[in-house]
């Protein structure tokens, strides 16, 4: 049975909604039977009851993330596509408040309560630091947040680095340029982008260099404004390293730097970065620290259990 709907766009601006020559309109042109039309401020569905009823439900959710999170691509369209047929949206019962950032397969956003204050504190300030245990989805967040406020035009600019400290003075050794050499130590950080970003815009942006991945050491003598700055690892930071880091921030950017500090890989009685910053920032206004722990490991079941059997022995680590 055909069904004919026409669904007025309210508090958005249209040409934003339906993105540059209509390509958010587009996306659901493509997937579907049916015809969308835009018409003005508002858009004629015509198909069958089911198609109908399915758009109407995406488009609902389209006003409302442009709304929410200030921007609307169409992978955001096609995530949301992809969440109404398998019958995965929200439609803001949970509701799609807290979502992080949409992928090409689904959406990112907090899946444990120490993940959900990481997410408003970093939503609150300019500066956060993320400590916890492997699986807690530190440096995942990051990214995530980092890019959506990427995509919503918030910074010009995304920076993510990592002290190379497990290369030492090994680097020498090693084949290939200085690239190269320090590349097996960002993976975390090009795995997560890949998952976040298409393939071909994360290559232009990197090109361009408006995406940068970077060793730690790059940093220095650099001012960063309109940019969001993330320190992977950075138990690895010496004192010196970690004040060097935090004093690249400019104008109208945000950092986040995570790390565990039961996984330090600096010289023995070398002081870490990260812990001394606990003391030294604990009460700056616009600096929050968040702990995650075993309960926010969100990867398999047995890494929670692992953490678990090692916080409860006596072992150290050498």
């Amino acid at each position: 049975m055909e069904k004919e709907l026409e669904i007025p766009i309210y508090g958005v601006e249209p040409l934003v909604l339906l993105g540059v020559n209509d390509a958010n309109l587009k996306v659901l042109e493509q997937q579907f039977d049916a015809a969308v039309i835009a018409r003005g401020n508002k858009i004629q569905v015509r198909g069958s009851e089911s198609e109908v009823e399915q758009i109407e439900n995406i488009i609902t959710e389209m006003v409302y993330t442009l709304k929410k999170k200030g921007g609307l691509d169409e992978q955001d369209v096609e995530t949301l596509v992809r969440l109404e047929q398998s019958g995965k949206m929200d439609h803001r019962e949970e509701g799609l408040d807290s979502v992080i950032l949409f992928t090409k397969d689904d959406v990112i956003k907090p899946r444990t309560s120490g993940q959900e204050v990481y997410w408003k504190y970093a939503q609150d300030n300019d500066i956060v630091f993320a400590i916890g245990p492997a699986g807690t989805g530190k440096t995942y967040m990051a990214v995530a947040i980092a890019v959506s406020a990427f995509k919503n035009r918030e910074v010009s600019k995304i920076v993510l680095c990592r002290p190379a400290v497990e290369a030492g003075e090994s680097l020498g050794f090693l084949p290939g340029d200085l690239k190269e050499k320090v590349d097996p130590y960002l993976t975390p950080l090009y795995d997560a982008l890949y998952e976040m970003l298409p393939i071909e815009k994360l290559r232009t942006f990197m090109e361009q260099k408006i995406i940068e991945i970077v060793p730690l050491a790059y940093m220095r003598g650099r001012t960063l404004n309109n940019a969001f700055v993330i320190l992977d690892e950075a138990q690895n930071t010496t004192p010196l390293q970690m004040k060097m880091f935090l004093t690249r921030l400019g104008i109208n950017s945000r950092s986040i730097i995570t790390g565990d500090i039961t996984q330090i890989d600096l010289p023995a009685r070398q002081e870490s970065g990260l812990v001394q910053a606990q003391d030294i920032l604990s009460g700056i206004d616009g600096v929050k620290f968040v702990y995650l722990t075993y309960q926010d490991v969100v990867r398999h079941q047995l890494v929670k259990e692992i953490i678990q059997a090692y916080e409860g022995s006596d072992t150290t680590q050498e």
